[in-house]
């Protein structure tokens, strides 16, 4: 137990990483354990696509060209808006991280620099990408969304830093061609990890999280 309750306090999205590699033999122990996940009549509609080396890169100076002028075409609706207290913790969270790295409000040109790394990862060496099969709909995202957390949690228990990354899954088409994936696997989110770069001060950037009053109700209990 407390070992997975340090996993949930330590474990952050980090933007900085190391050139170093991660040696296949701990990545395939990751996606061994995180196969133990929980999915809706145990279907296990994931399926991962796991780059490193040169293929990350090219990937990521392909992506980040493409992005610049094509519009996004991601297989999932972004959310409609955001209001009430969404719209506060979202605000919260990219003020934060701006602030961190003295990026002003007003500056858009540098706020989308900073966006755009997005599409190199972070410069991780290693980014996973999640599928769903296409007739699971929302019920295959949610699944796969368990896979995500569980892959995070073991690879911060090996010492990687990662980064799950709606970002990546913007420009889905995009990624199905260059992958030659099928057209019946939608593309849920990437995972960049690897080492993190500790000398980076945008890995100095944590996100806060509500009290559970804000969340949880109660009831049947005195």
């Amino acid at each position: 137990m407390e070992t997975i309750e340090s996993i949930l306090q330590e474990r952050y999205s980090c933007r900085a990483y190391l050139a170093r590699q991660v040696p296949q033999g701990i990545i395939q122990s990751i996606l061994n354990k995180a196969q133990r996940s929980a999915s809706w009549c145990n279907v296990q509609p994931w399926e991962v696509l796991i780059l490193g080396g040169e293929a990350t890169r090219r990937f990521g100076e392909a992506y980040y060209e493409h992005v610049q002028s094509h519009p996004p075409t991601p297989d999932f609706p972004w959310p409609e808006r955001y209001e009430g207290v969404y719209q506060q913790r979202r605000r919260e969270c990219g003020f934060a991280l701006y602030n961190t790295l003295g990026i002003k409000k007003e500056d858009r040109e540098a706020t989308q620099r900073q966006m755009l790394e997005n599409y190199r990862f972070f410069g991780a060496p290693h980014l996973a990408l999640i599928t769903t099969p296409k007739k699971l709909g929302v019920y295959g995202a949610v699944d796969c969304g368990i896979y995500v957390a569980n892959f995070m949690a073991l690879a911060h228990s090996n010492g990687l830093a990662t980064i799950a990354q709606a970002a990546v899954a913007s420009h889905a088409d995009f990624v199905r061609k260059y992958f030659n994936l099928p057209e019946d696997r939608l593309l849920v989110c990437g995972i960049a990890f690897g080492y993190e770069d500790a000398t980076q001060k945008i890995n100095q950037y944590r996100t806060t999280r509500d009290s559970i009053d804000h969340v949880v109700r109660w009831e049947g209990f005195n």
